[in-house]
């Protein structure tokens, strides 16, 4: 048989045929140096090939071909077939030491490339990957995993923990006494007491004052309690009413034809008190504002005083139910400030956010506050923790609530805090969240039909995925996986629409029935709300607080309803109804306030809860040493707030809040 010559070495597709290689399958083989690329016959009666596991199967018998290294290794005595200069670099001396192994085929996506590792096959027919080997395919799903931590089909039994045990510290709904009548305009004292409208009144006659001596030219008389309710009724009736321009309510032409507000309160004198409205003392702002740059300045200043009493108000007239929900509030406004926020999530994209607590049976908004801008946390972790943590007193809210959040808020550290003062958690949460399992084991494949879930347990906390349109994660400290509840989707099946129930965990059942709390509130506000865009920031807070303030009477008047069947109303107002029986009843408070003493207010809350106040004084601003700071060693650090039961002054700000930390640590 003649010499064979050493060739070069081609692609599957490029090998050439000699006449020696007639009726054989020539493929090159890899190696793992260039020399030893040689081209290797099959033929029936090689001994050598056989032996060393490297013969290829002819095209025509349909298998496989798999690499030498992807199959078990050949005993130590099996023969390596080498040739020329590669086998002597190979084989083993004493000096040298034994070539290493080729390295193992890593799975791929995708197509496979075509090399020395994929098969050798005819043109026009398809590639094959390369295989991988059994060991390799469990280190890839055991990724992750070092601690045997897998997810668990909606098959495998999951407790239920122990429920909460409600306590909360007062009785849940209205707090004042339900035995009385209460008219709409007395409800919505509770928030515009006569302390609060009687600030307000003098704030403004402060800061008209200020503007007439500043050279402004308008006409001004002295705001009274009469003309400030004409114009608050005013303006609920802009918001029933819709016109183009604000001058179009005292046209008296047709369309228009308007008797109110024309003939309650002329247009200028309606536009001056909007111009001059202010809510803070005018001298103190100037105080306030000399302390830019410095850890003292108050970007709220403005604001506070309307803004502290109306928080206060909501939660001393109301104790919320069980189940309560956080989330985010935008107040829309094209003011050129830096407290603006912008929220892609919202129907309003632009403006002022606040941070709710919302009962979640009714929409009450029982707590907020205003996101002031990047601060200091006041528990040392994010936002979105202490945000939370801000909204909850625990002293006055009391044990076993259900707390509802979005993924915003929603973290394993944030959960088991809570869960340590007895309060219990739901909500979606991100999968990046720091704590959440990553555990590929038994994960929720990404083919995964409507309905398929995976849980699983990390101490008292509880994440579920479930595939609804989009894969879902939820995290939960109160819930079962799944206890056989189902939902209504419809699927396209076929080509035809139909509906199909499906598998839907507990959590995610709980979560939509509660969490809606503050979409509630934001509803009945957004249906009738002031339409006014004043360039003034603190004016737009005023009127979202006039908001506020009506929608949760209008919500105690439909609780007093339930509460108290009264003989001369067989049901409560609508939301409209009653925004309007309030404008009507601002009327004839404001024309009574003009002739007679003001009417009795509401009896005072109760005292004997641990609510934020302020130290009144008419002469100047009261502050005290923070008892808080005193005790952390900072001796210098004064606040206006107090606390009402304990009469202890404690700072009570978006910054720092020693009033809830303080009654925690008691």
């Amino acid at each position: 048989m003649p010499k064979q010559r050493r060739k070069k070495l081609a692609t599957p597709k490029e090998v050439p045929k000699t006449p020696e290689d007639a009726g054989s399958l020539v493929c090159p083989h890899d190696s793992s140096s260039d020399e030893e690329d040689l081209l290797h016959h099959d033929t029936k009666d090689s001994s050598s090939s056989s032996d060393s596991g490297d013969s290829i199967p002819s095209s025509g018998s349909g298998e496989v071909y798999e690499p030498p290294h992807a199959r078990d290794p050949e005993p130590s005595g099996a023969p390596q077939p080498t040739r020329g200069k590669a086998a002597q670099r190979l084989a083993p001396g004493p000096s040298r030491p034994a070539a290493p192994p080729p390295p193992t085929t890593q799975r791929k996506r995708g197509r496979p490339s075509l090399g020395a590792s994929a098969p050798a096959t005819k043109r026009g027919k398809g590639r094959v990957a390369s295989p991988v080997r059994e060991d390799e395919e469990e280190e890839e799903e055991d990724d992750g995993d070092e601690d045997g931590e897998r997810w668990h089909d909606r098959e495998e039994e999951c407790i239920k923990p122990a429920p909460l045990r409600f306590m909360p510290a007062r009785t849940p709904g209205p707090t004042f006494d339900t035995t009385i009548a209460w008219s709409p305009i007395s409800l919505f004292q509770l928030y515009f007491s006569a302390s609060v409208v009687r600030k307000i009144i003098d704030n403004t006659n402060a800061n008209a004052a200020k503007r007439t001596q500043a050279g402004m030219q308008f006409s001004w008389d002295m705001l009274t309690v009469k003309d400030f309710y004409t114009f608050l009724s005013i303006t609920l009736f802009t918001g029933l009413v819709s016109v183009q321009n604000r001058s179009d309510y005292w046209r008296k032409k047709w369309p228009y034809n308007f008797q109110f507000p024309g003939d309650s309160m002329t247009r200028n004198r309606f536009d001056a008190i909007m111009w001059s409205l202010h809510l803070s003392d005018p001298a103190e702002d100037e105080e306030n504002d000399g302390k830019k740059g410095t850890a003292e300045y108050d970007r709220l200043f403005k604001i506070k005083p309307l803004y502290t009493d109306m928080v206060t108000a909501c939660k001393a007239h109301f104790q919320p139910r069980q189940r309560v929900s956080i989330d985010e509030r935008m107040v829309a406004s094209k003011a050129r400030v830096s407290m603006k926020q912008y929220m892609k999530d919202k129907p309003t994209k632009w403006g002022y956010k606040l941070f709710v607590l919302a009962d979640s049976s009714i929409g009450y908004t029982w707590n907020f506050f205003v996101h002031a801008g990047k601060g200091e946390s006041t528990t040392g972790h994010g936002l979105s923790y202490s945000a939370v943590m801000d909204l909850l007193p625990f002293a006055l809210l009391g044990k076993g609530y259900l707390l509802y959040t979005d993924d915003f808020y929603t973290s394993p550290a944030l959960f088991t805090a809570l869960s340590e003062k007895s309060i219990g958690c739901c909500g979606t949460v991100r999968r990046q969240a720091a704590g959440f399992p990553q555990t590929r084991r038994n994960d929720l494949p990404k083919n995964a039909e409507r309905g398929d879930m995976r849980w699983i347990r990390s101490g008292g906390l509880l994440f579920v995925k479930w595939m609804d349109t989009r894969e879902i994660t939820m995290c939960s400290t109160v819930h079962q996986a799944y206890s056989g509840q189902t939902g209504t989707r419809k699927l396209k099946e076929a080509g035809v629409w139909r509906y199909k129930s499906i598998t839907v965990p507990d959590s995610m059942v709980d979560y939509n029935h509660s969490m809606g709390g503050v979409d509630m509130s934001d509803a009945l506000i957004g249906s009738y709300s002031v339409p006014h865009k004043p360039m003034k920031w603190y004016k737009t807070f005023f009127y979202h607080f006039v908001d506020i303030a009506v929608v949760n009477s209008y919500l105690l008047h439909k609780e007093l309803f339930k509460l108290r069947l009264d003989s001369t109303q067989t049901q409560p107002f609508t939301h409209k109804d009653f925004r309007e029986q309030l404008a009507t009843e601002m009327l004839e408070f404001a024309e009574a306030s003009a002739a007679a003493p003001p009417a009795p207010t509401p009896p005072p809350p109760n005292t004997d809860t641990c609510m934020p106040m302020m130290y009144d004084s008419e002469d100047r601003r009261v502050r005290r040493l923070c008892e808080r700071c005193h005790d952390a060693g900072m001796t210098k650090v004064k606040t206006s707030f107090y606390c009402r039961k304990c009469e202890v002054p404690l700072c009570f700000t978006s910054k720092k809040n020693c009033f809830q930390l303080w009654h925690d640590e008691q």
